[in-house]
């Protein structure tokens, strides 16, 4: 009796055990990085999304990344590439000159990006518009539109303004969303243990403000990780430990 009961036990814990494997592919699947033309799904059930098209029955990625499961919906998160620009995006700039009518503005994008007096939030006297925007001001907008002319900017919604002091790093665009994270955890870790404010633009232009600078230069490391590694699994809580120890040595000093 006591050798069936064990036989059991043992056969119960490998079940669990293939239960916990099974999981854990799964969730590798989630994040495994996938190259252009690789079949990532198969099946009608399955839907299309960034980066990834159909044919036939199955779904092929068309940019190298990490693949991204959502119930039913197959992305891939692009690990590489330059930013192609597109309507609804926030993006970070700096003013490169002023025009009568308005100002140009840098936004890493393959063509520089207008924002015209009519779209400021605010009335705009035409007779010196450096009074609001001068050359070198960085600011954060919205893009209202992508021509074959150019790219028009506006700052008509909350949260688009002038960005005084702190400091601007760059990233790789695509890797925009690992910093980011899913519903905003990764950033929201990184302003909750810097205490900064932190606007992530989508060209990978990423304001940083703090109450000091070791703050910010914080939160700057913490986001080259994430730009760096951005395969890594389980990264939201690497980057949350990595602050936490970064502090630490702080207290130490």
């Amino acid at each position: 009796m006591k050798e069936k009961k064990k036989a059991e036990i043992k056969k119960e814990e490998k079940e669990e055990a293939s239960e916990e494997t099974k999981e854990e592919n799964i969730e590798r699947k989630k994040r495994m990085i996938v190259v252009p033309g690789e079949v990532i799904a198969t099946g009608a059930d399955f839907l299309p999304g960034e980066c990834t098209k159909r044919e036939g029955e199955d779904i092929v990625a068309v940019r190298f990344g990490l693949l991204e499961k959502t119930n039913k919906l197959i992305k891939v998160i692009p690990l590489s590439g330059v930013y192609i620009p597109r309507a609804g995006n926030t993006v970070v700039g700096q003013v490169i000159d002023v025009t009568f009518n308005g100002w140009m503005i840098d936004i890493d994008a393959p063509r520089i990006a207008f924002l015209s007096m009519s779209e400021c939030s605010e009335y705009i006297n035409k007779k010196d518009l450096t009074e609001y925007y001068d050359f070198r001001d960085s600011l954060v907008a919205k893009i209202k539109s992508v021509k074959s002319r150019g790219i028009d900017l506006t700052m008509k919604e909350r949260g688009l303004r002038k960005l005084e002091g702190g400091m601007i790093i760059k990233i790789n665009p695509n890797r925009v969303p690992r910093v980011i994270g899913r519903g905003g955890s990764m950033i929201n870790t990184i302003k909750n243990e810097t205490d900064c404010t932190i606007i992530v633009g989508q060209n990978g232009a990423i304001w940083i403000k703090g109450p000091n600078v070791e703050q910010e230069f914080l939160a700057k490391k913490a986001i080259e990780l994430i730009a760096k590694k951005p395969f890594i699994e389980g990264l939201t809580e690497k980057v949350k430990q990595f602050l936490i120890e970064q502090k630490k040595e702080w207290g130490k000093n």
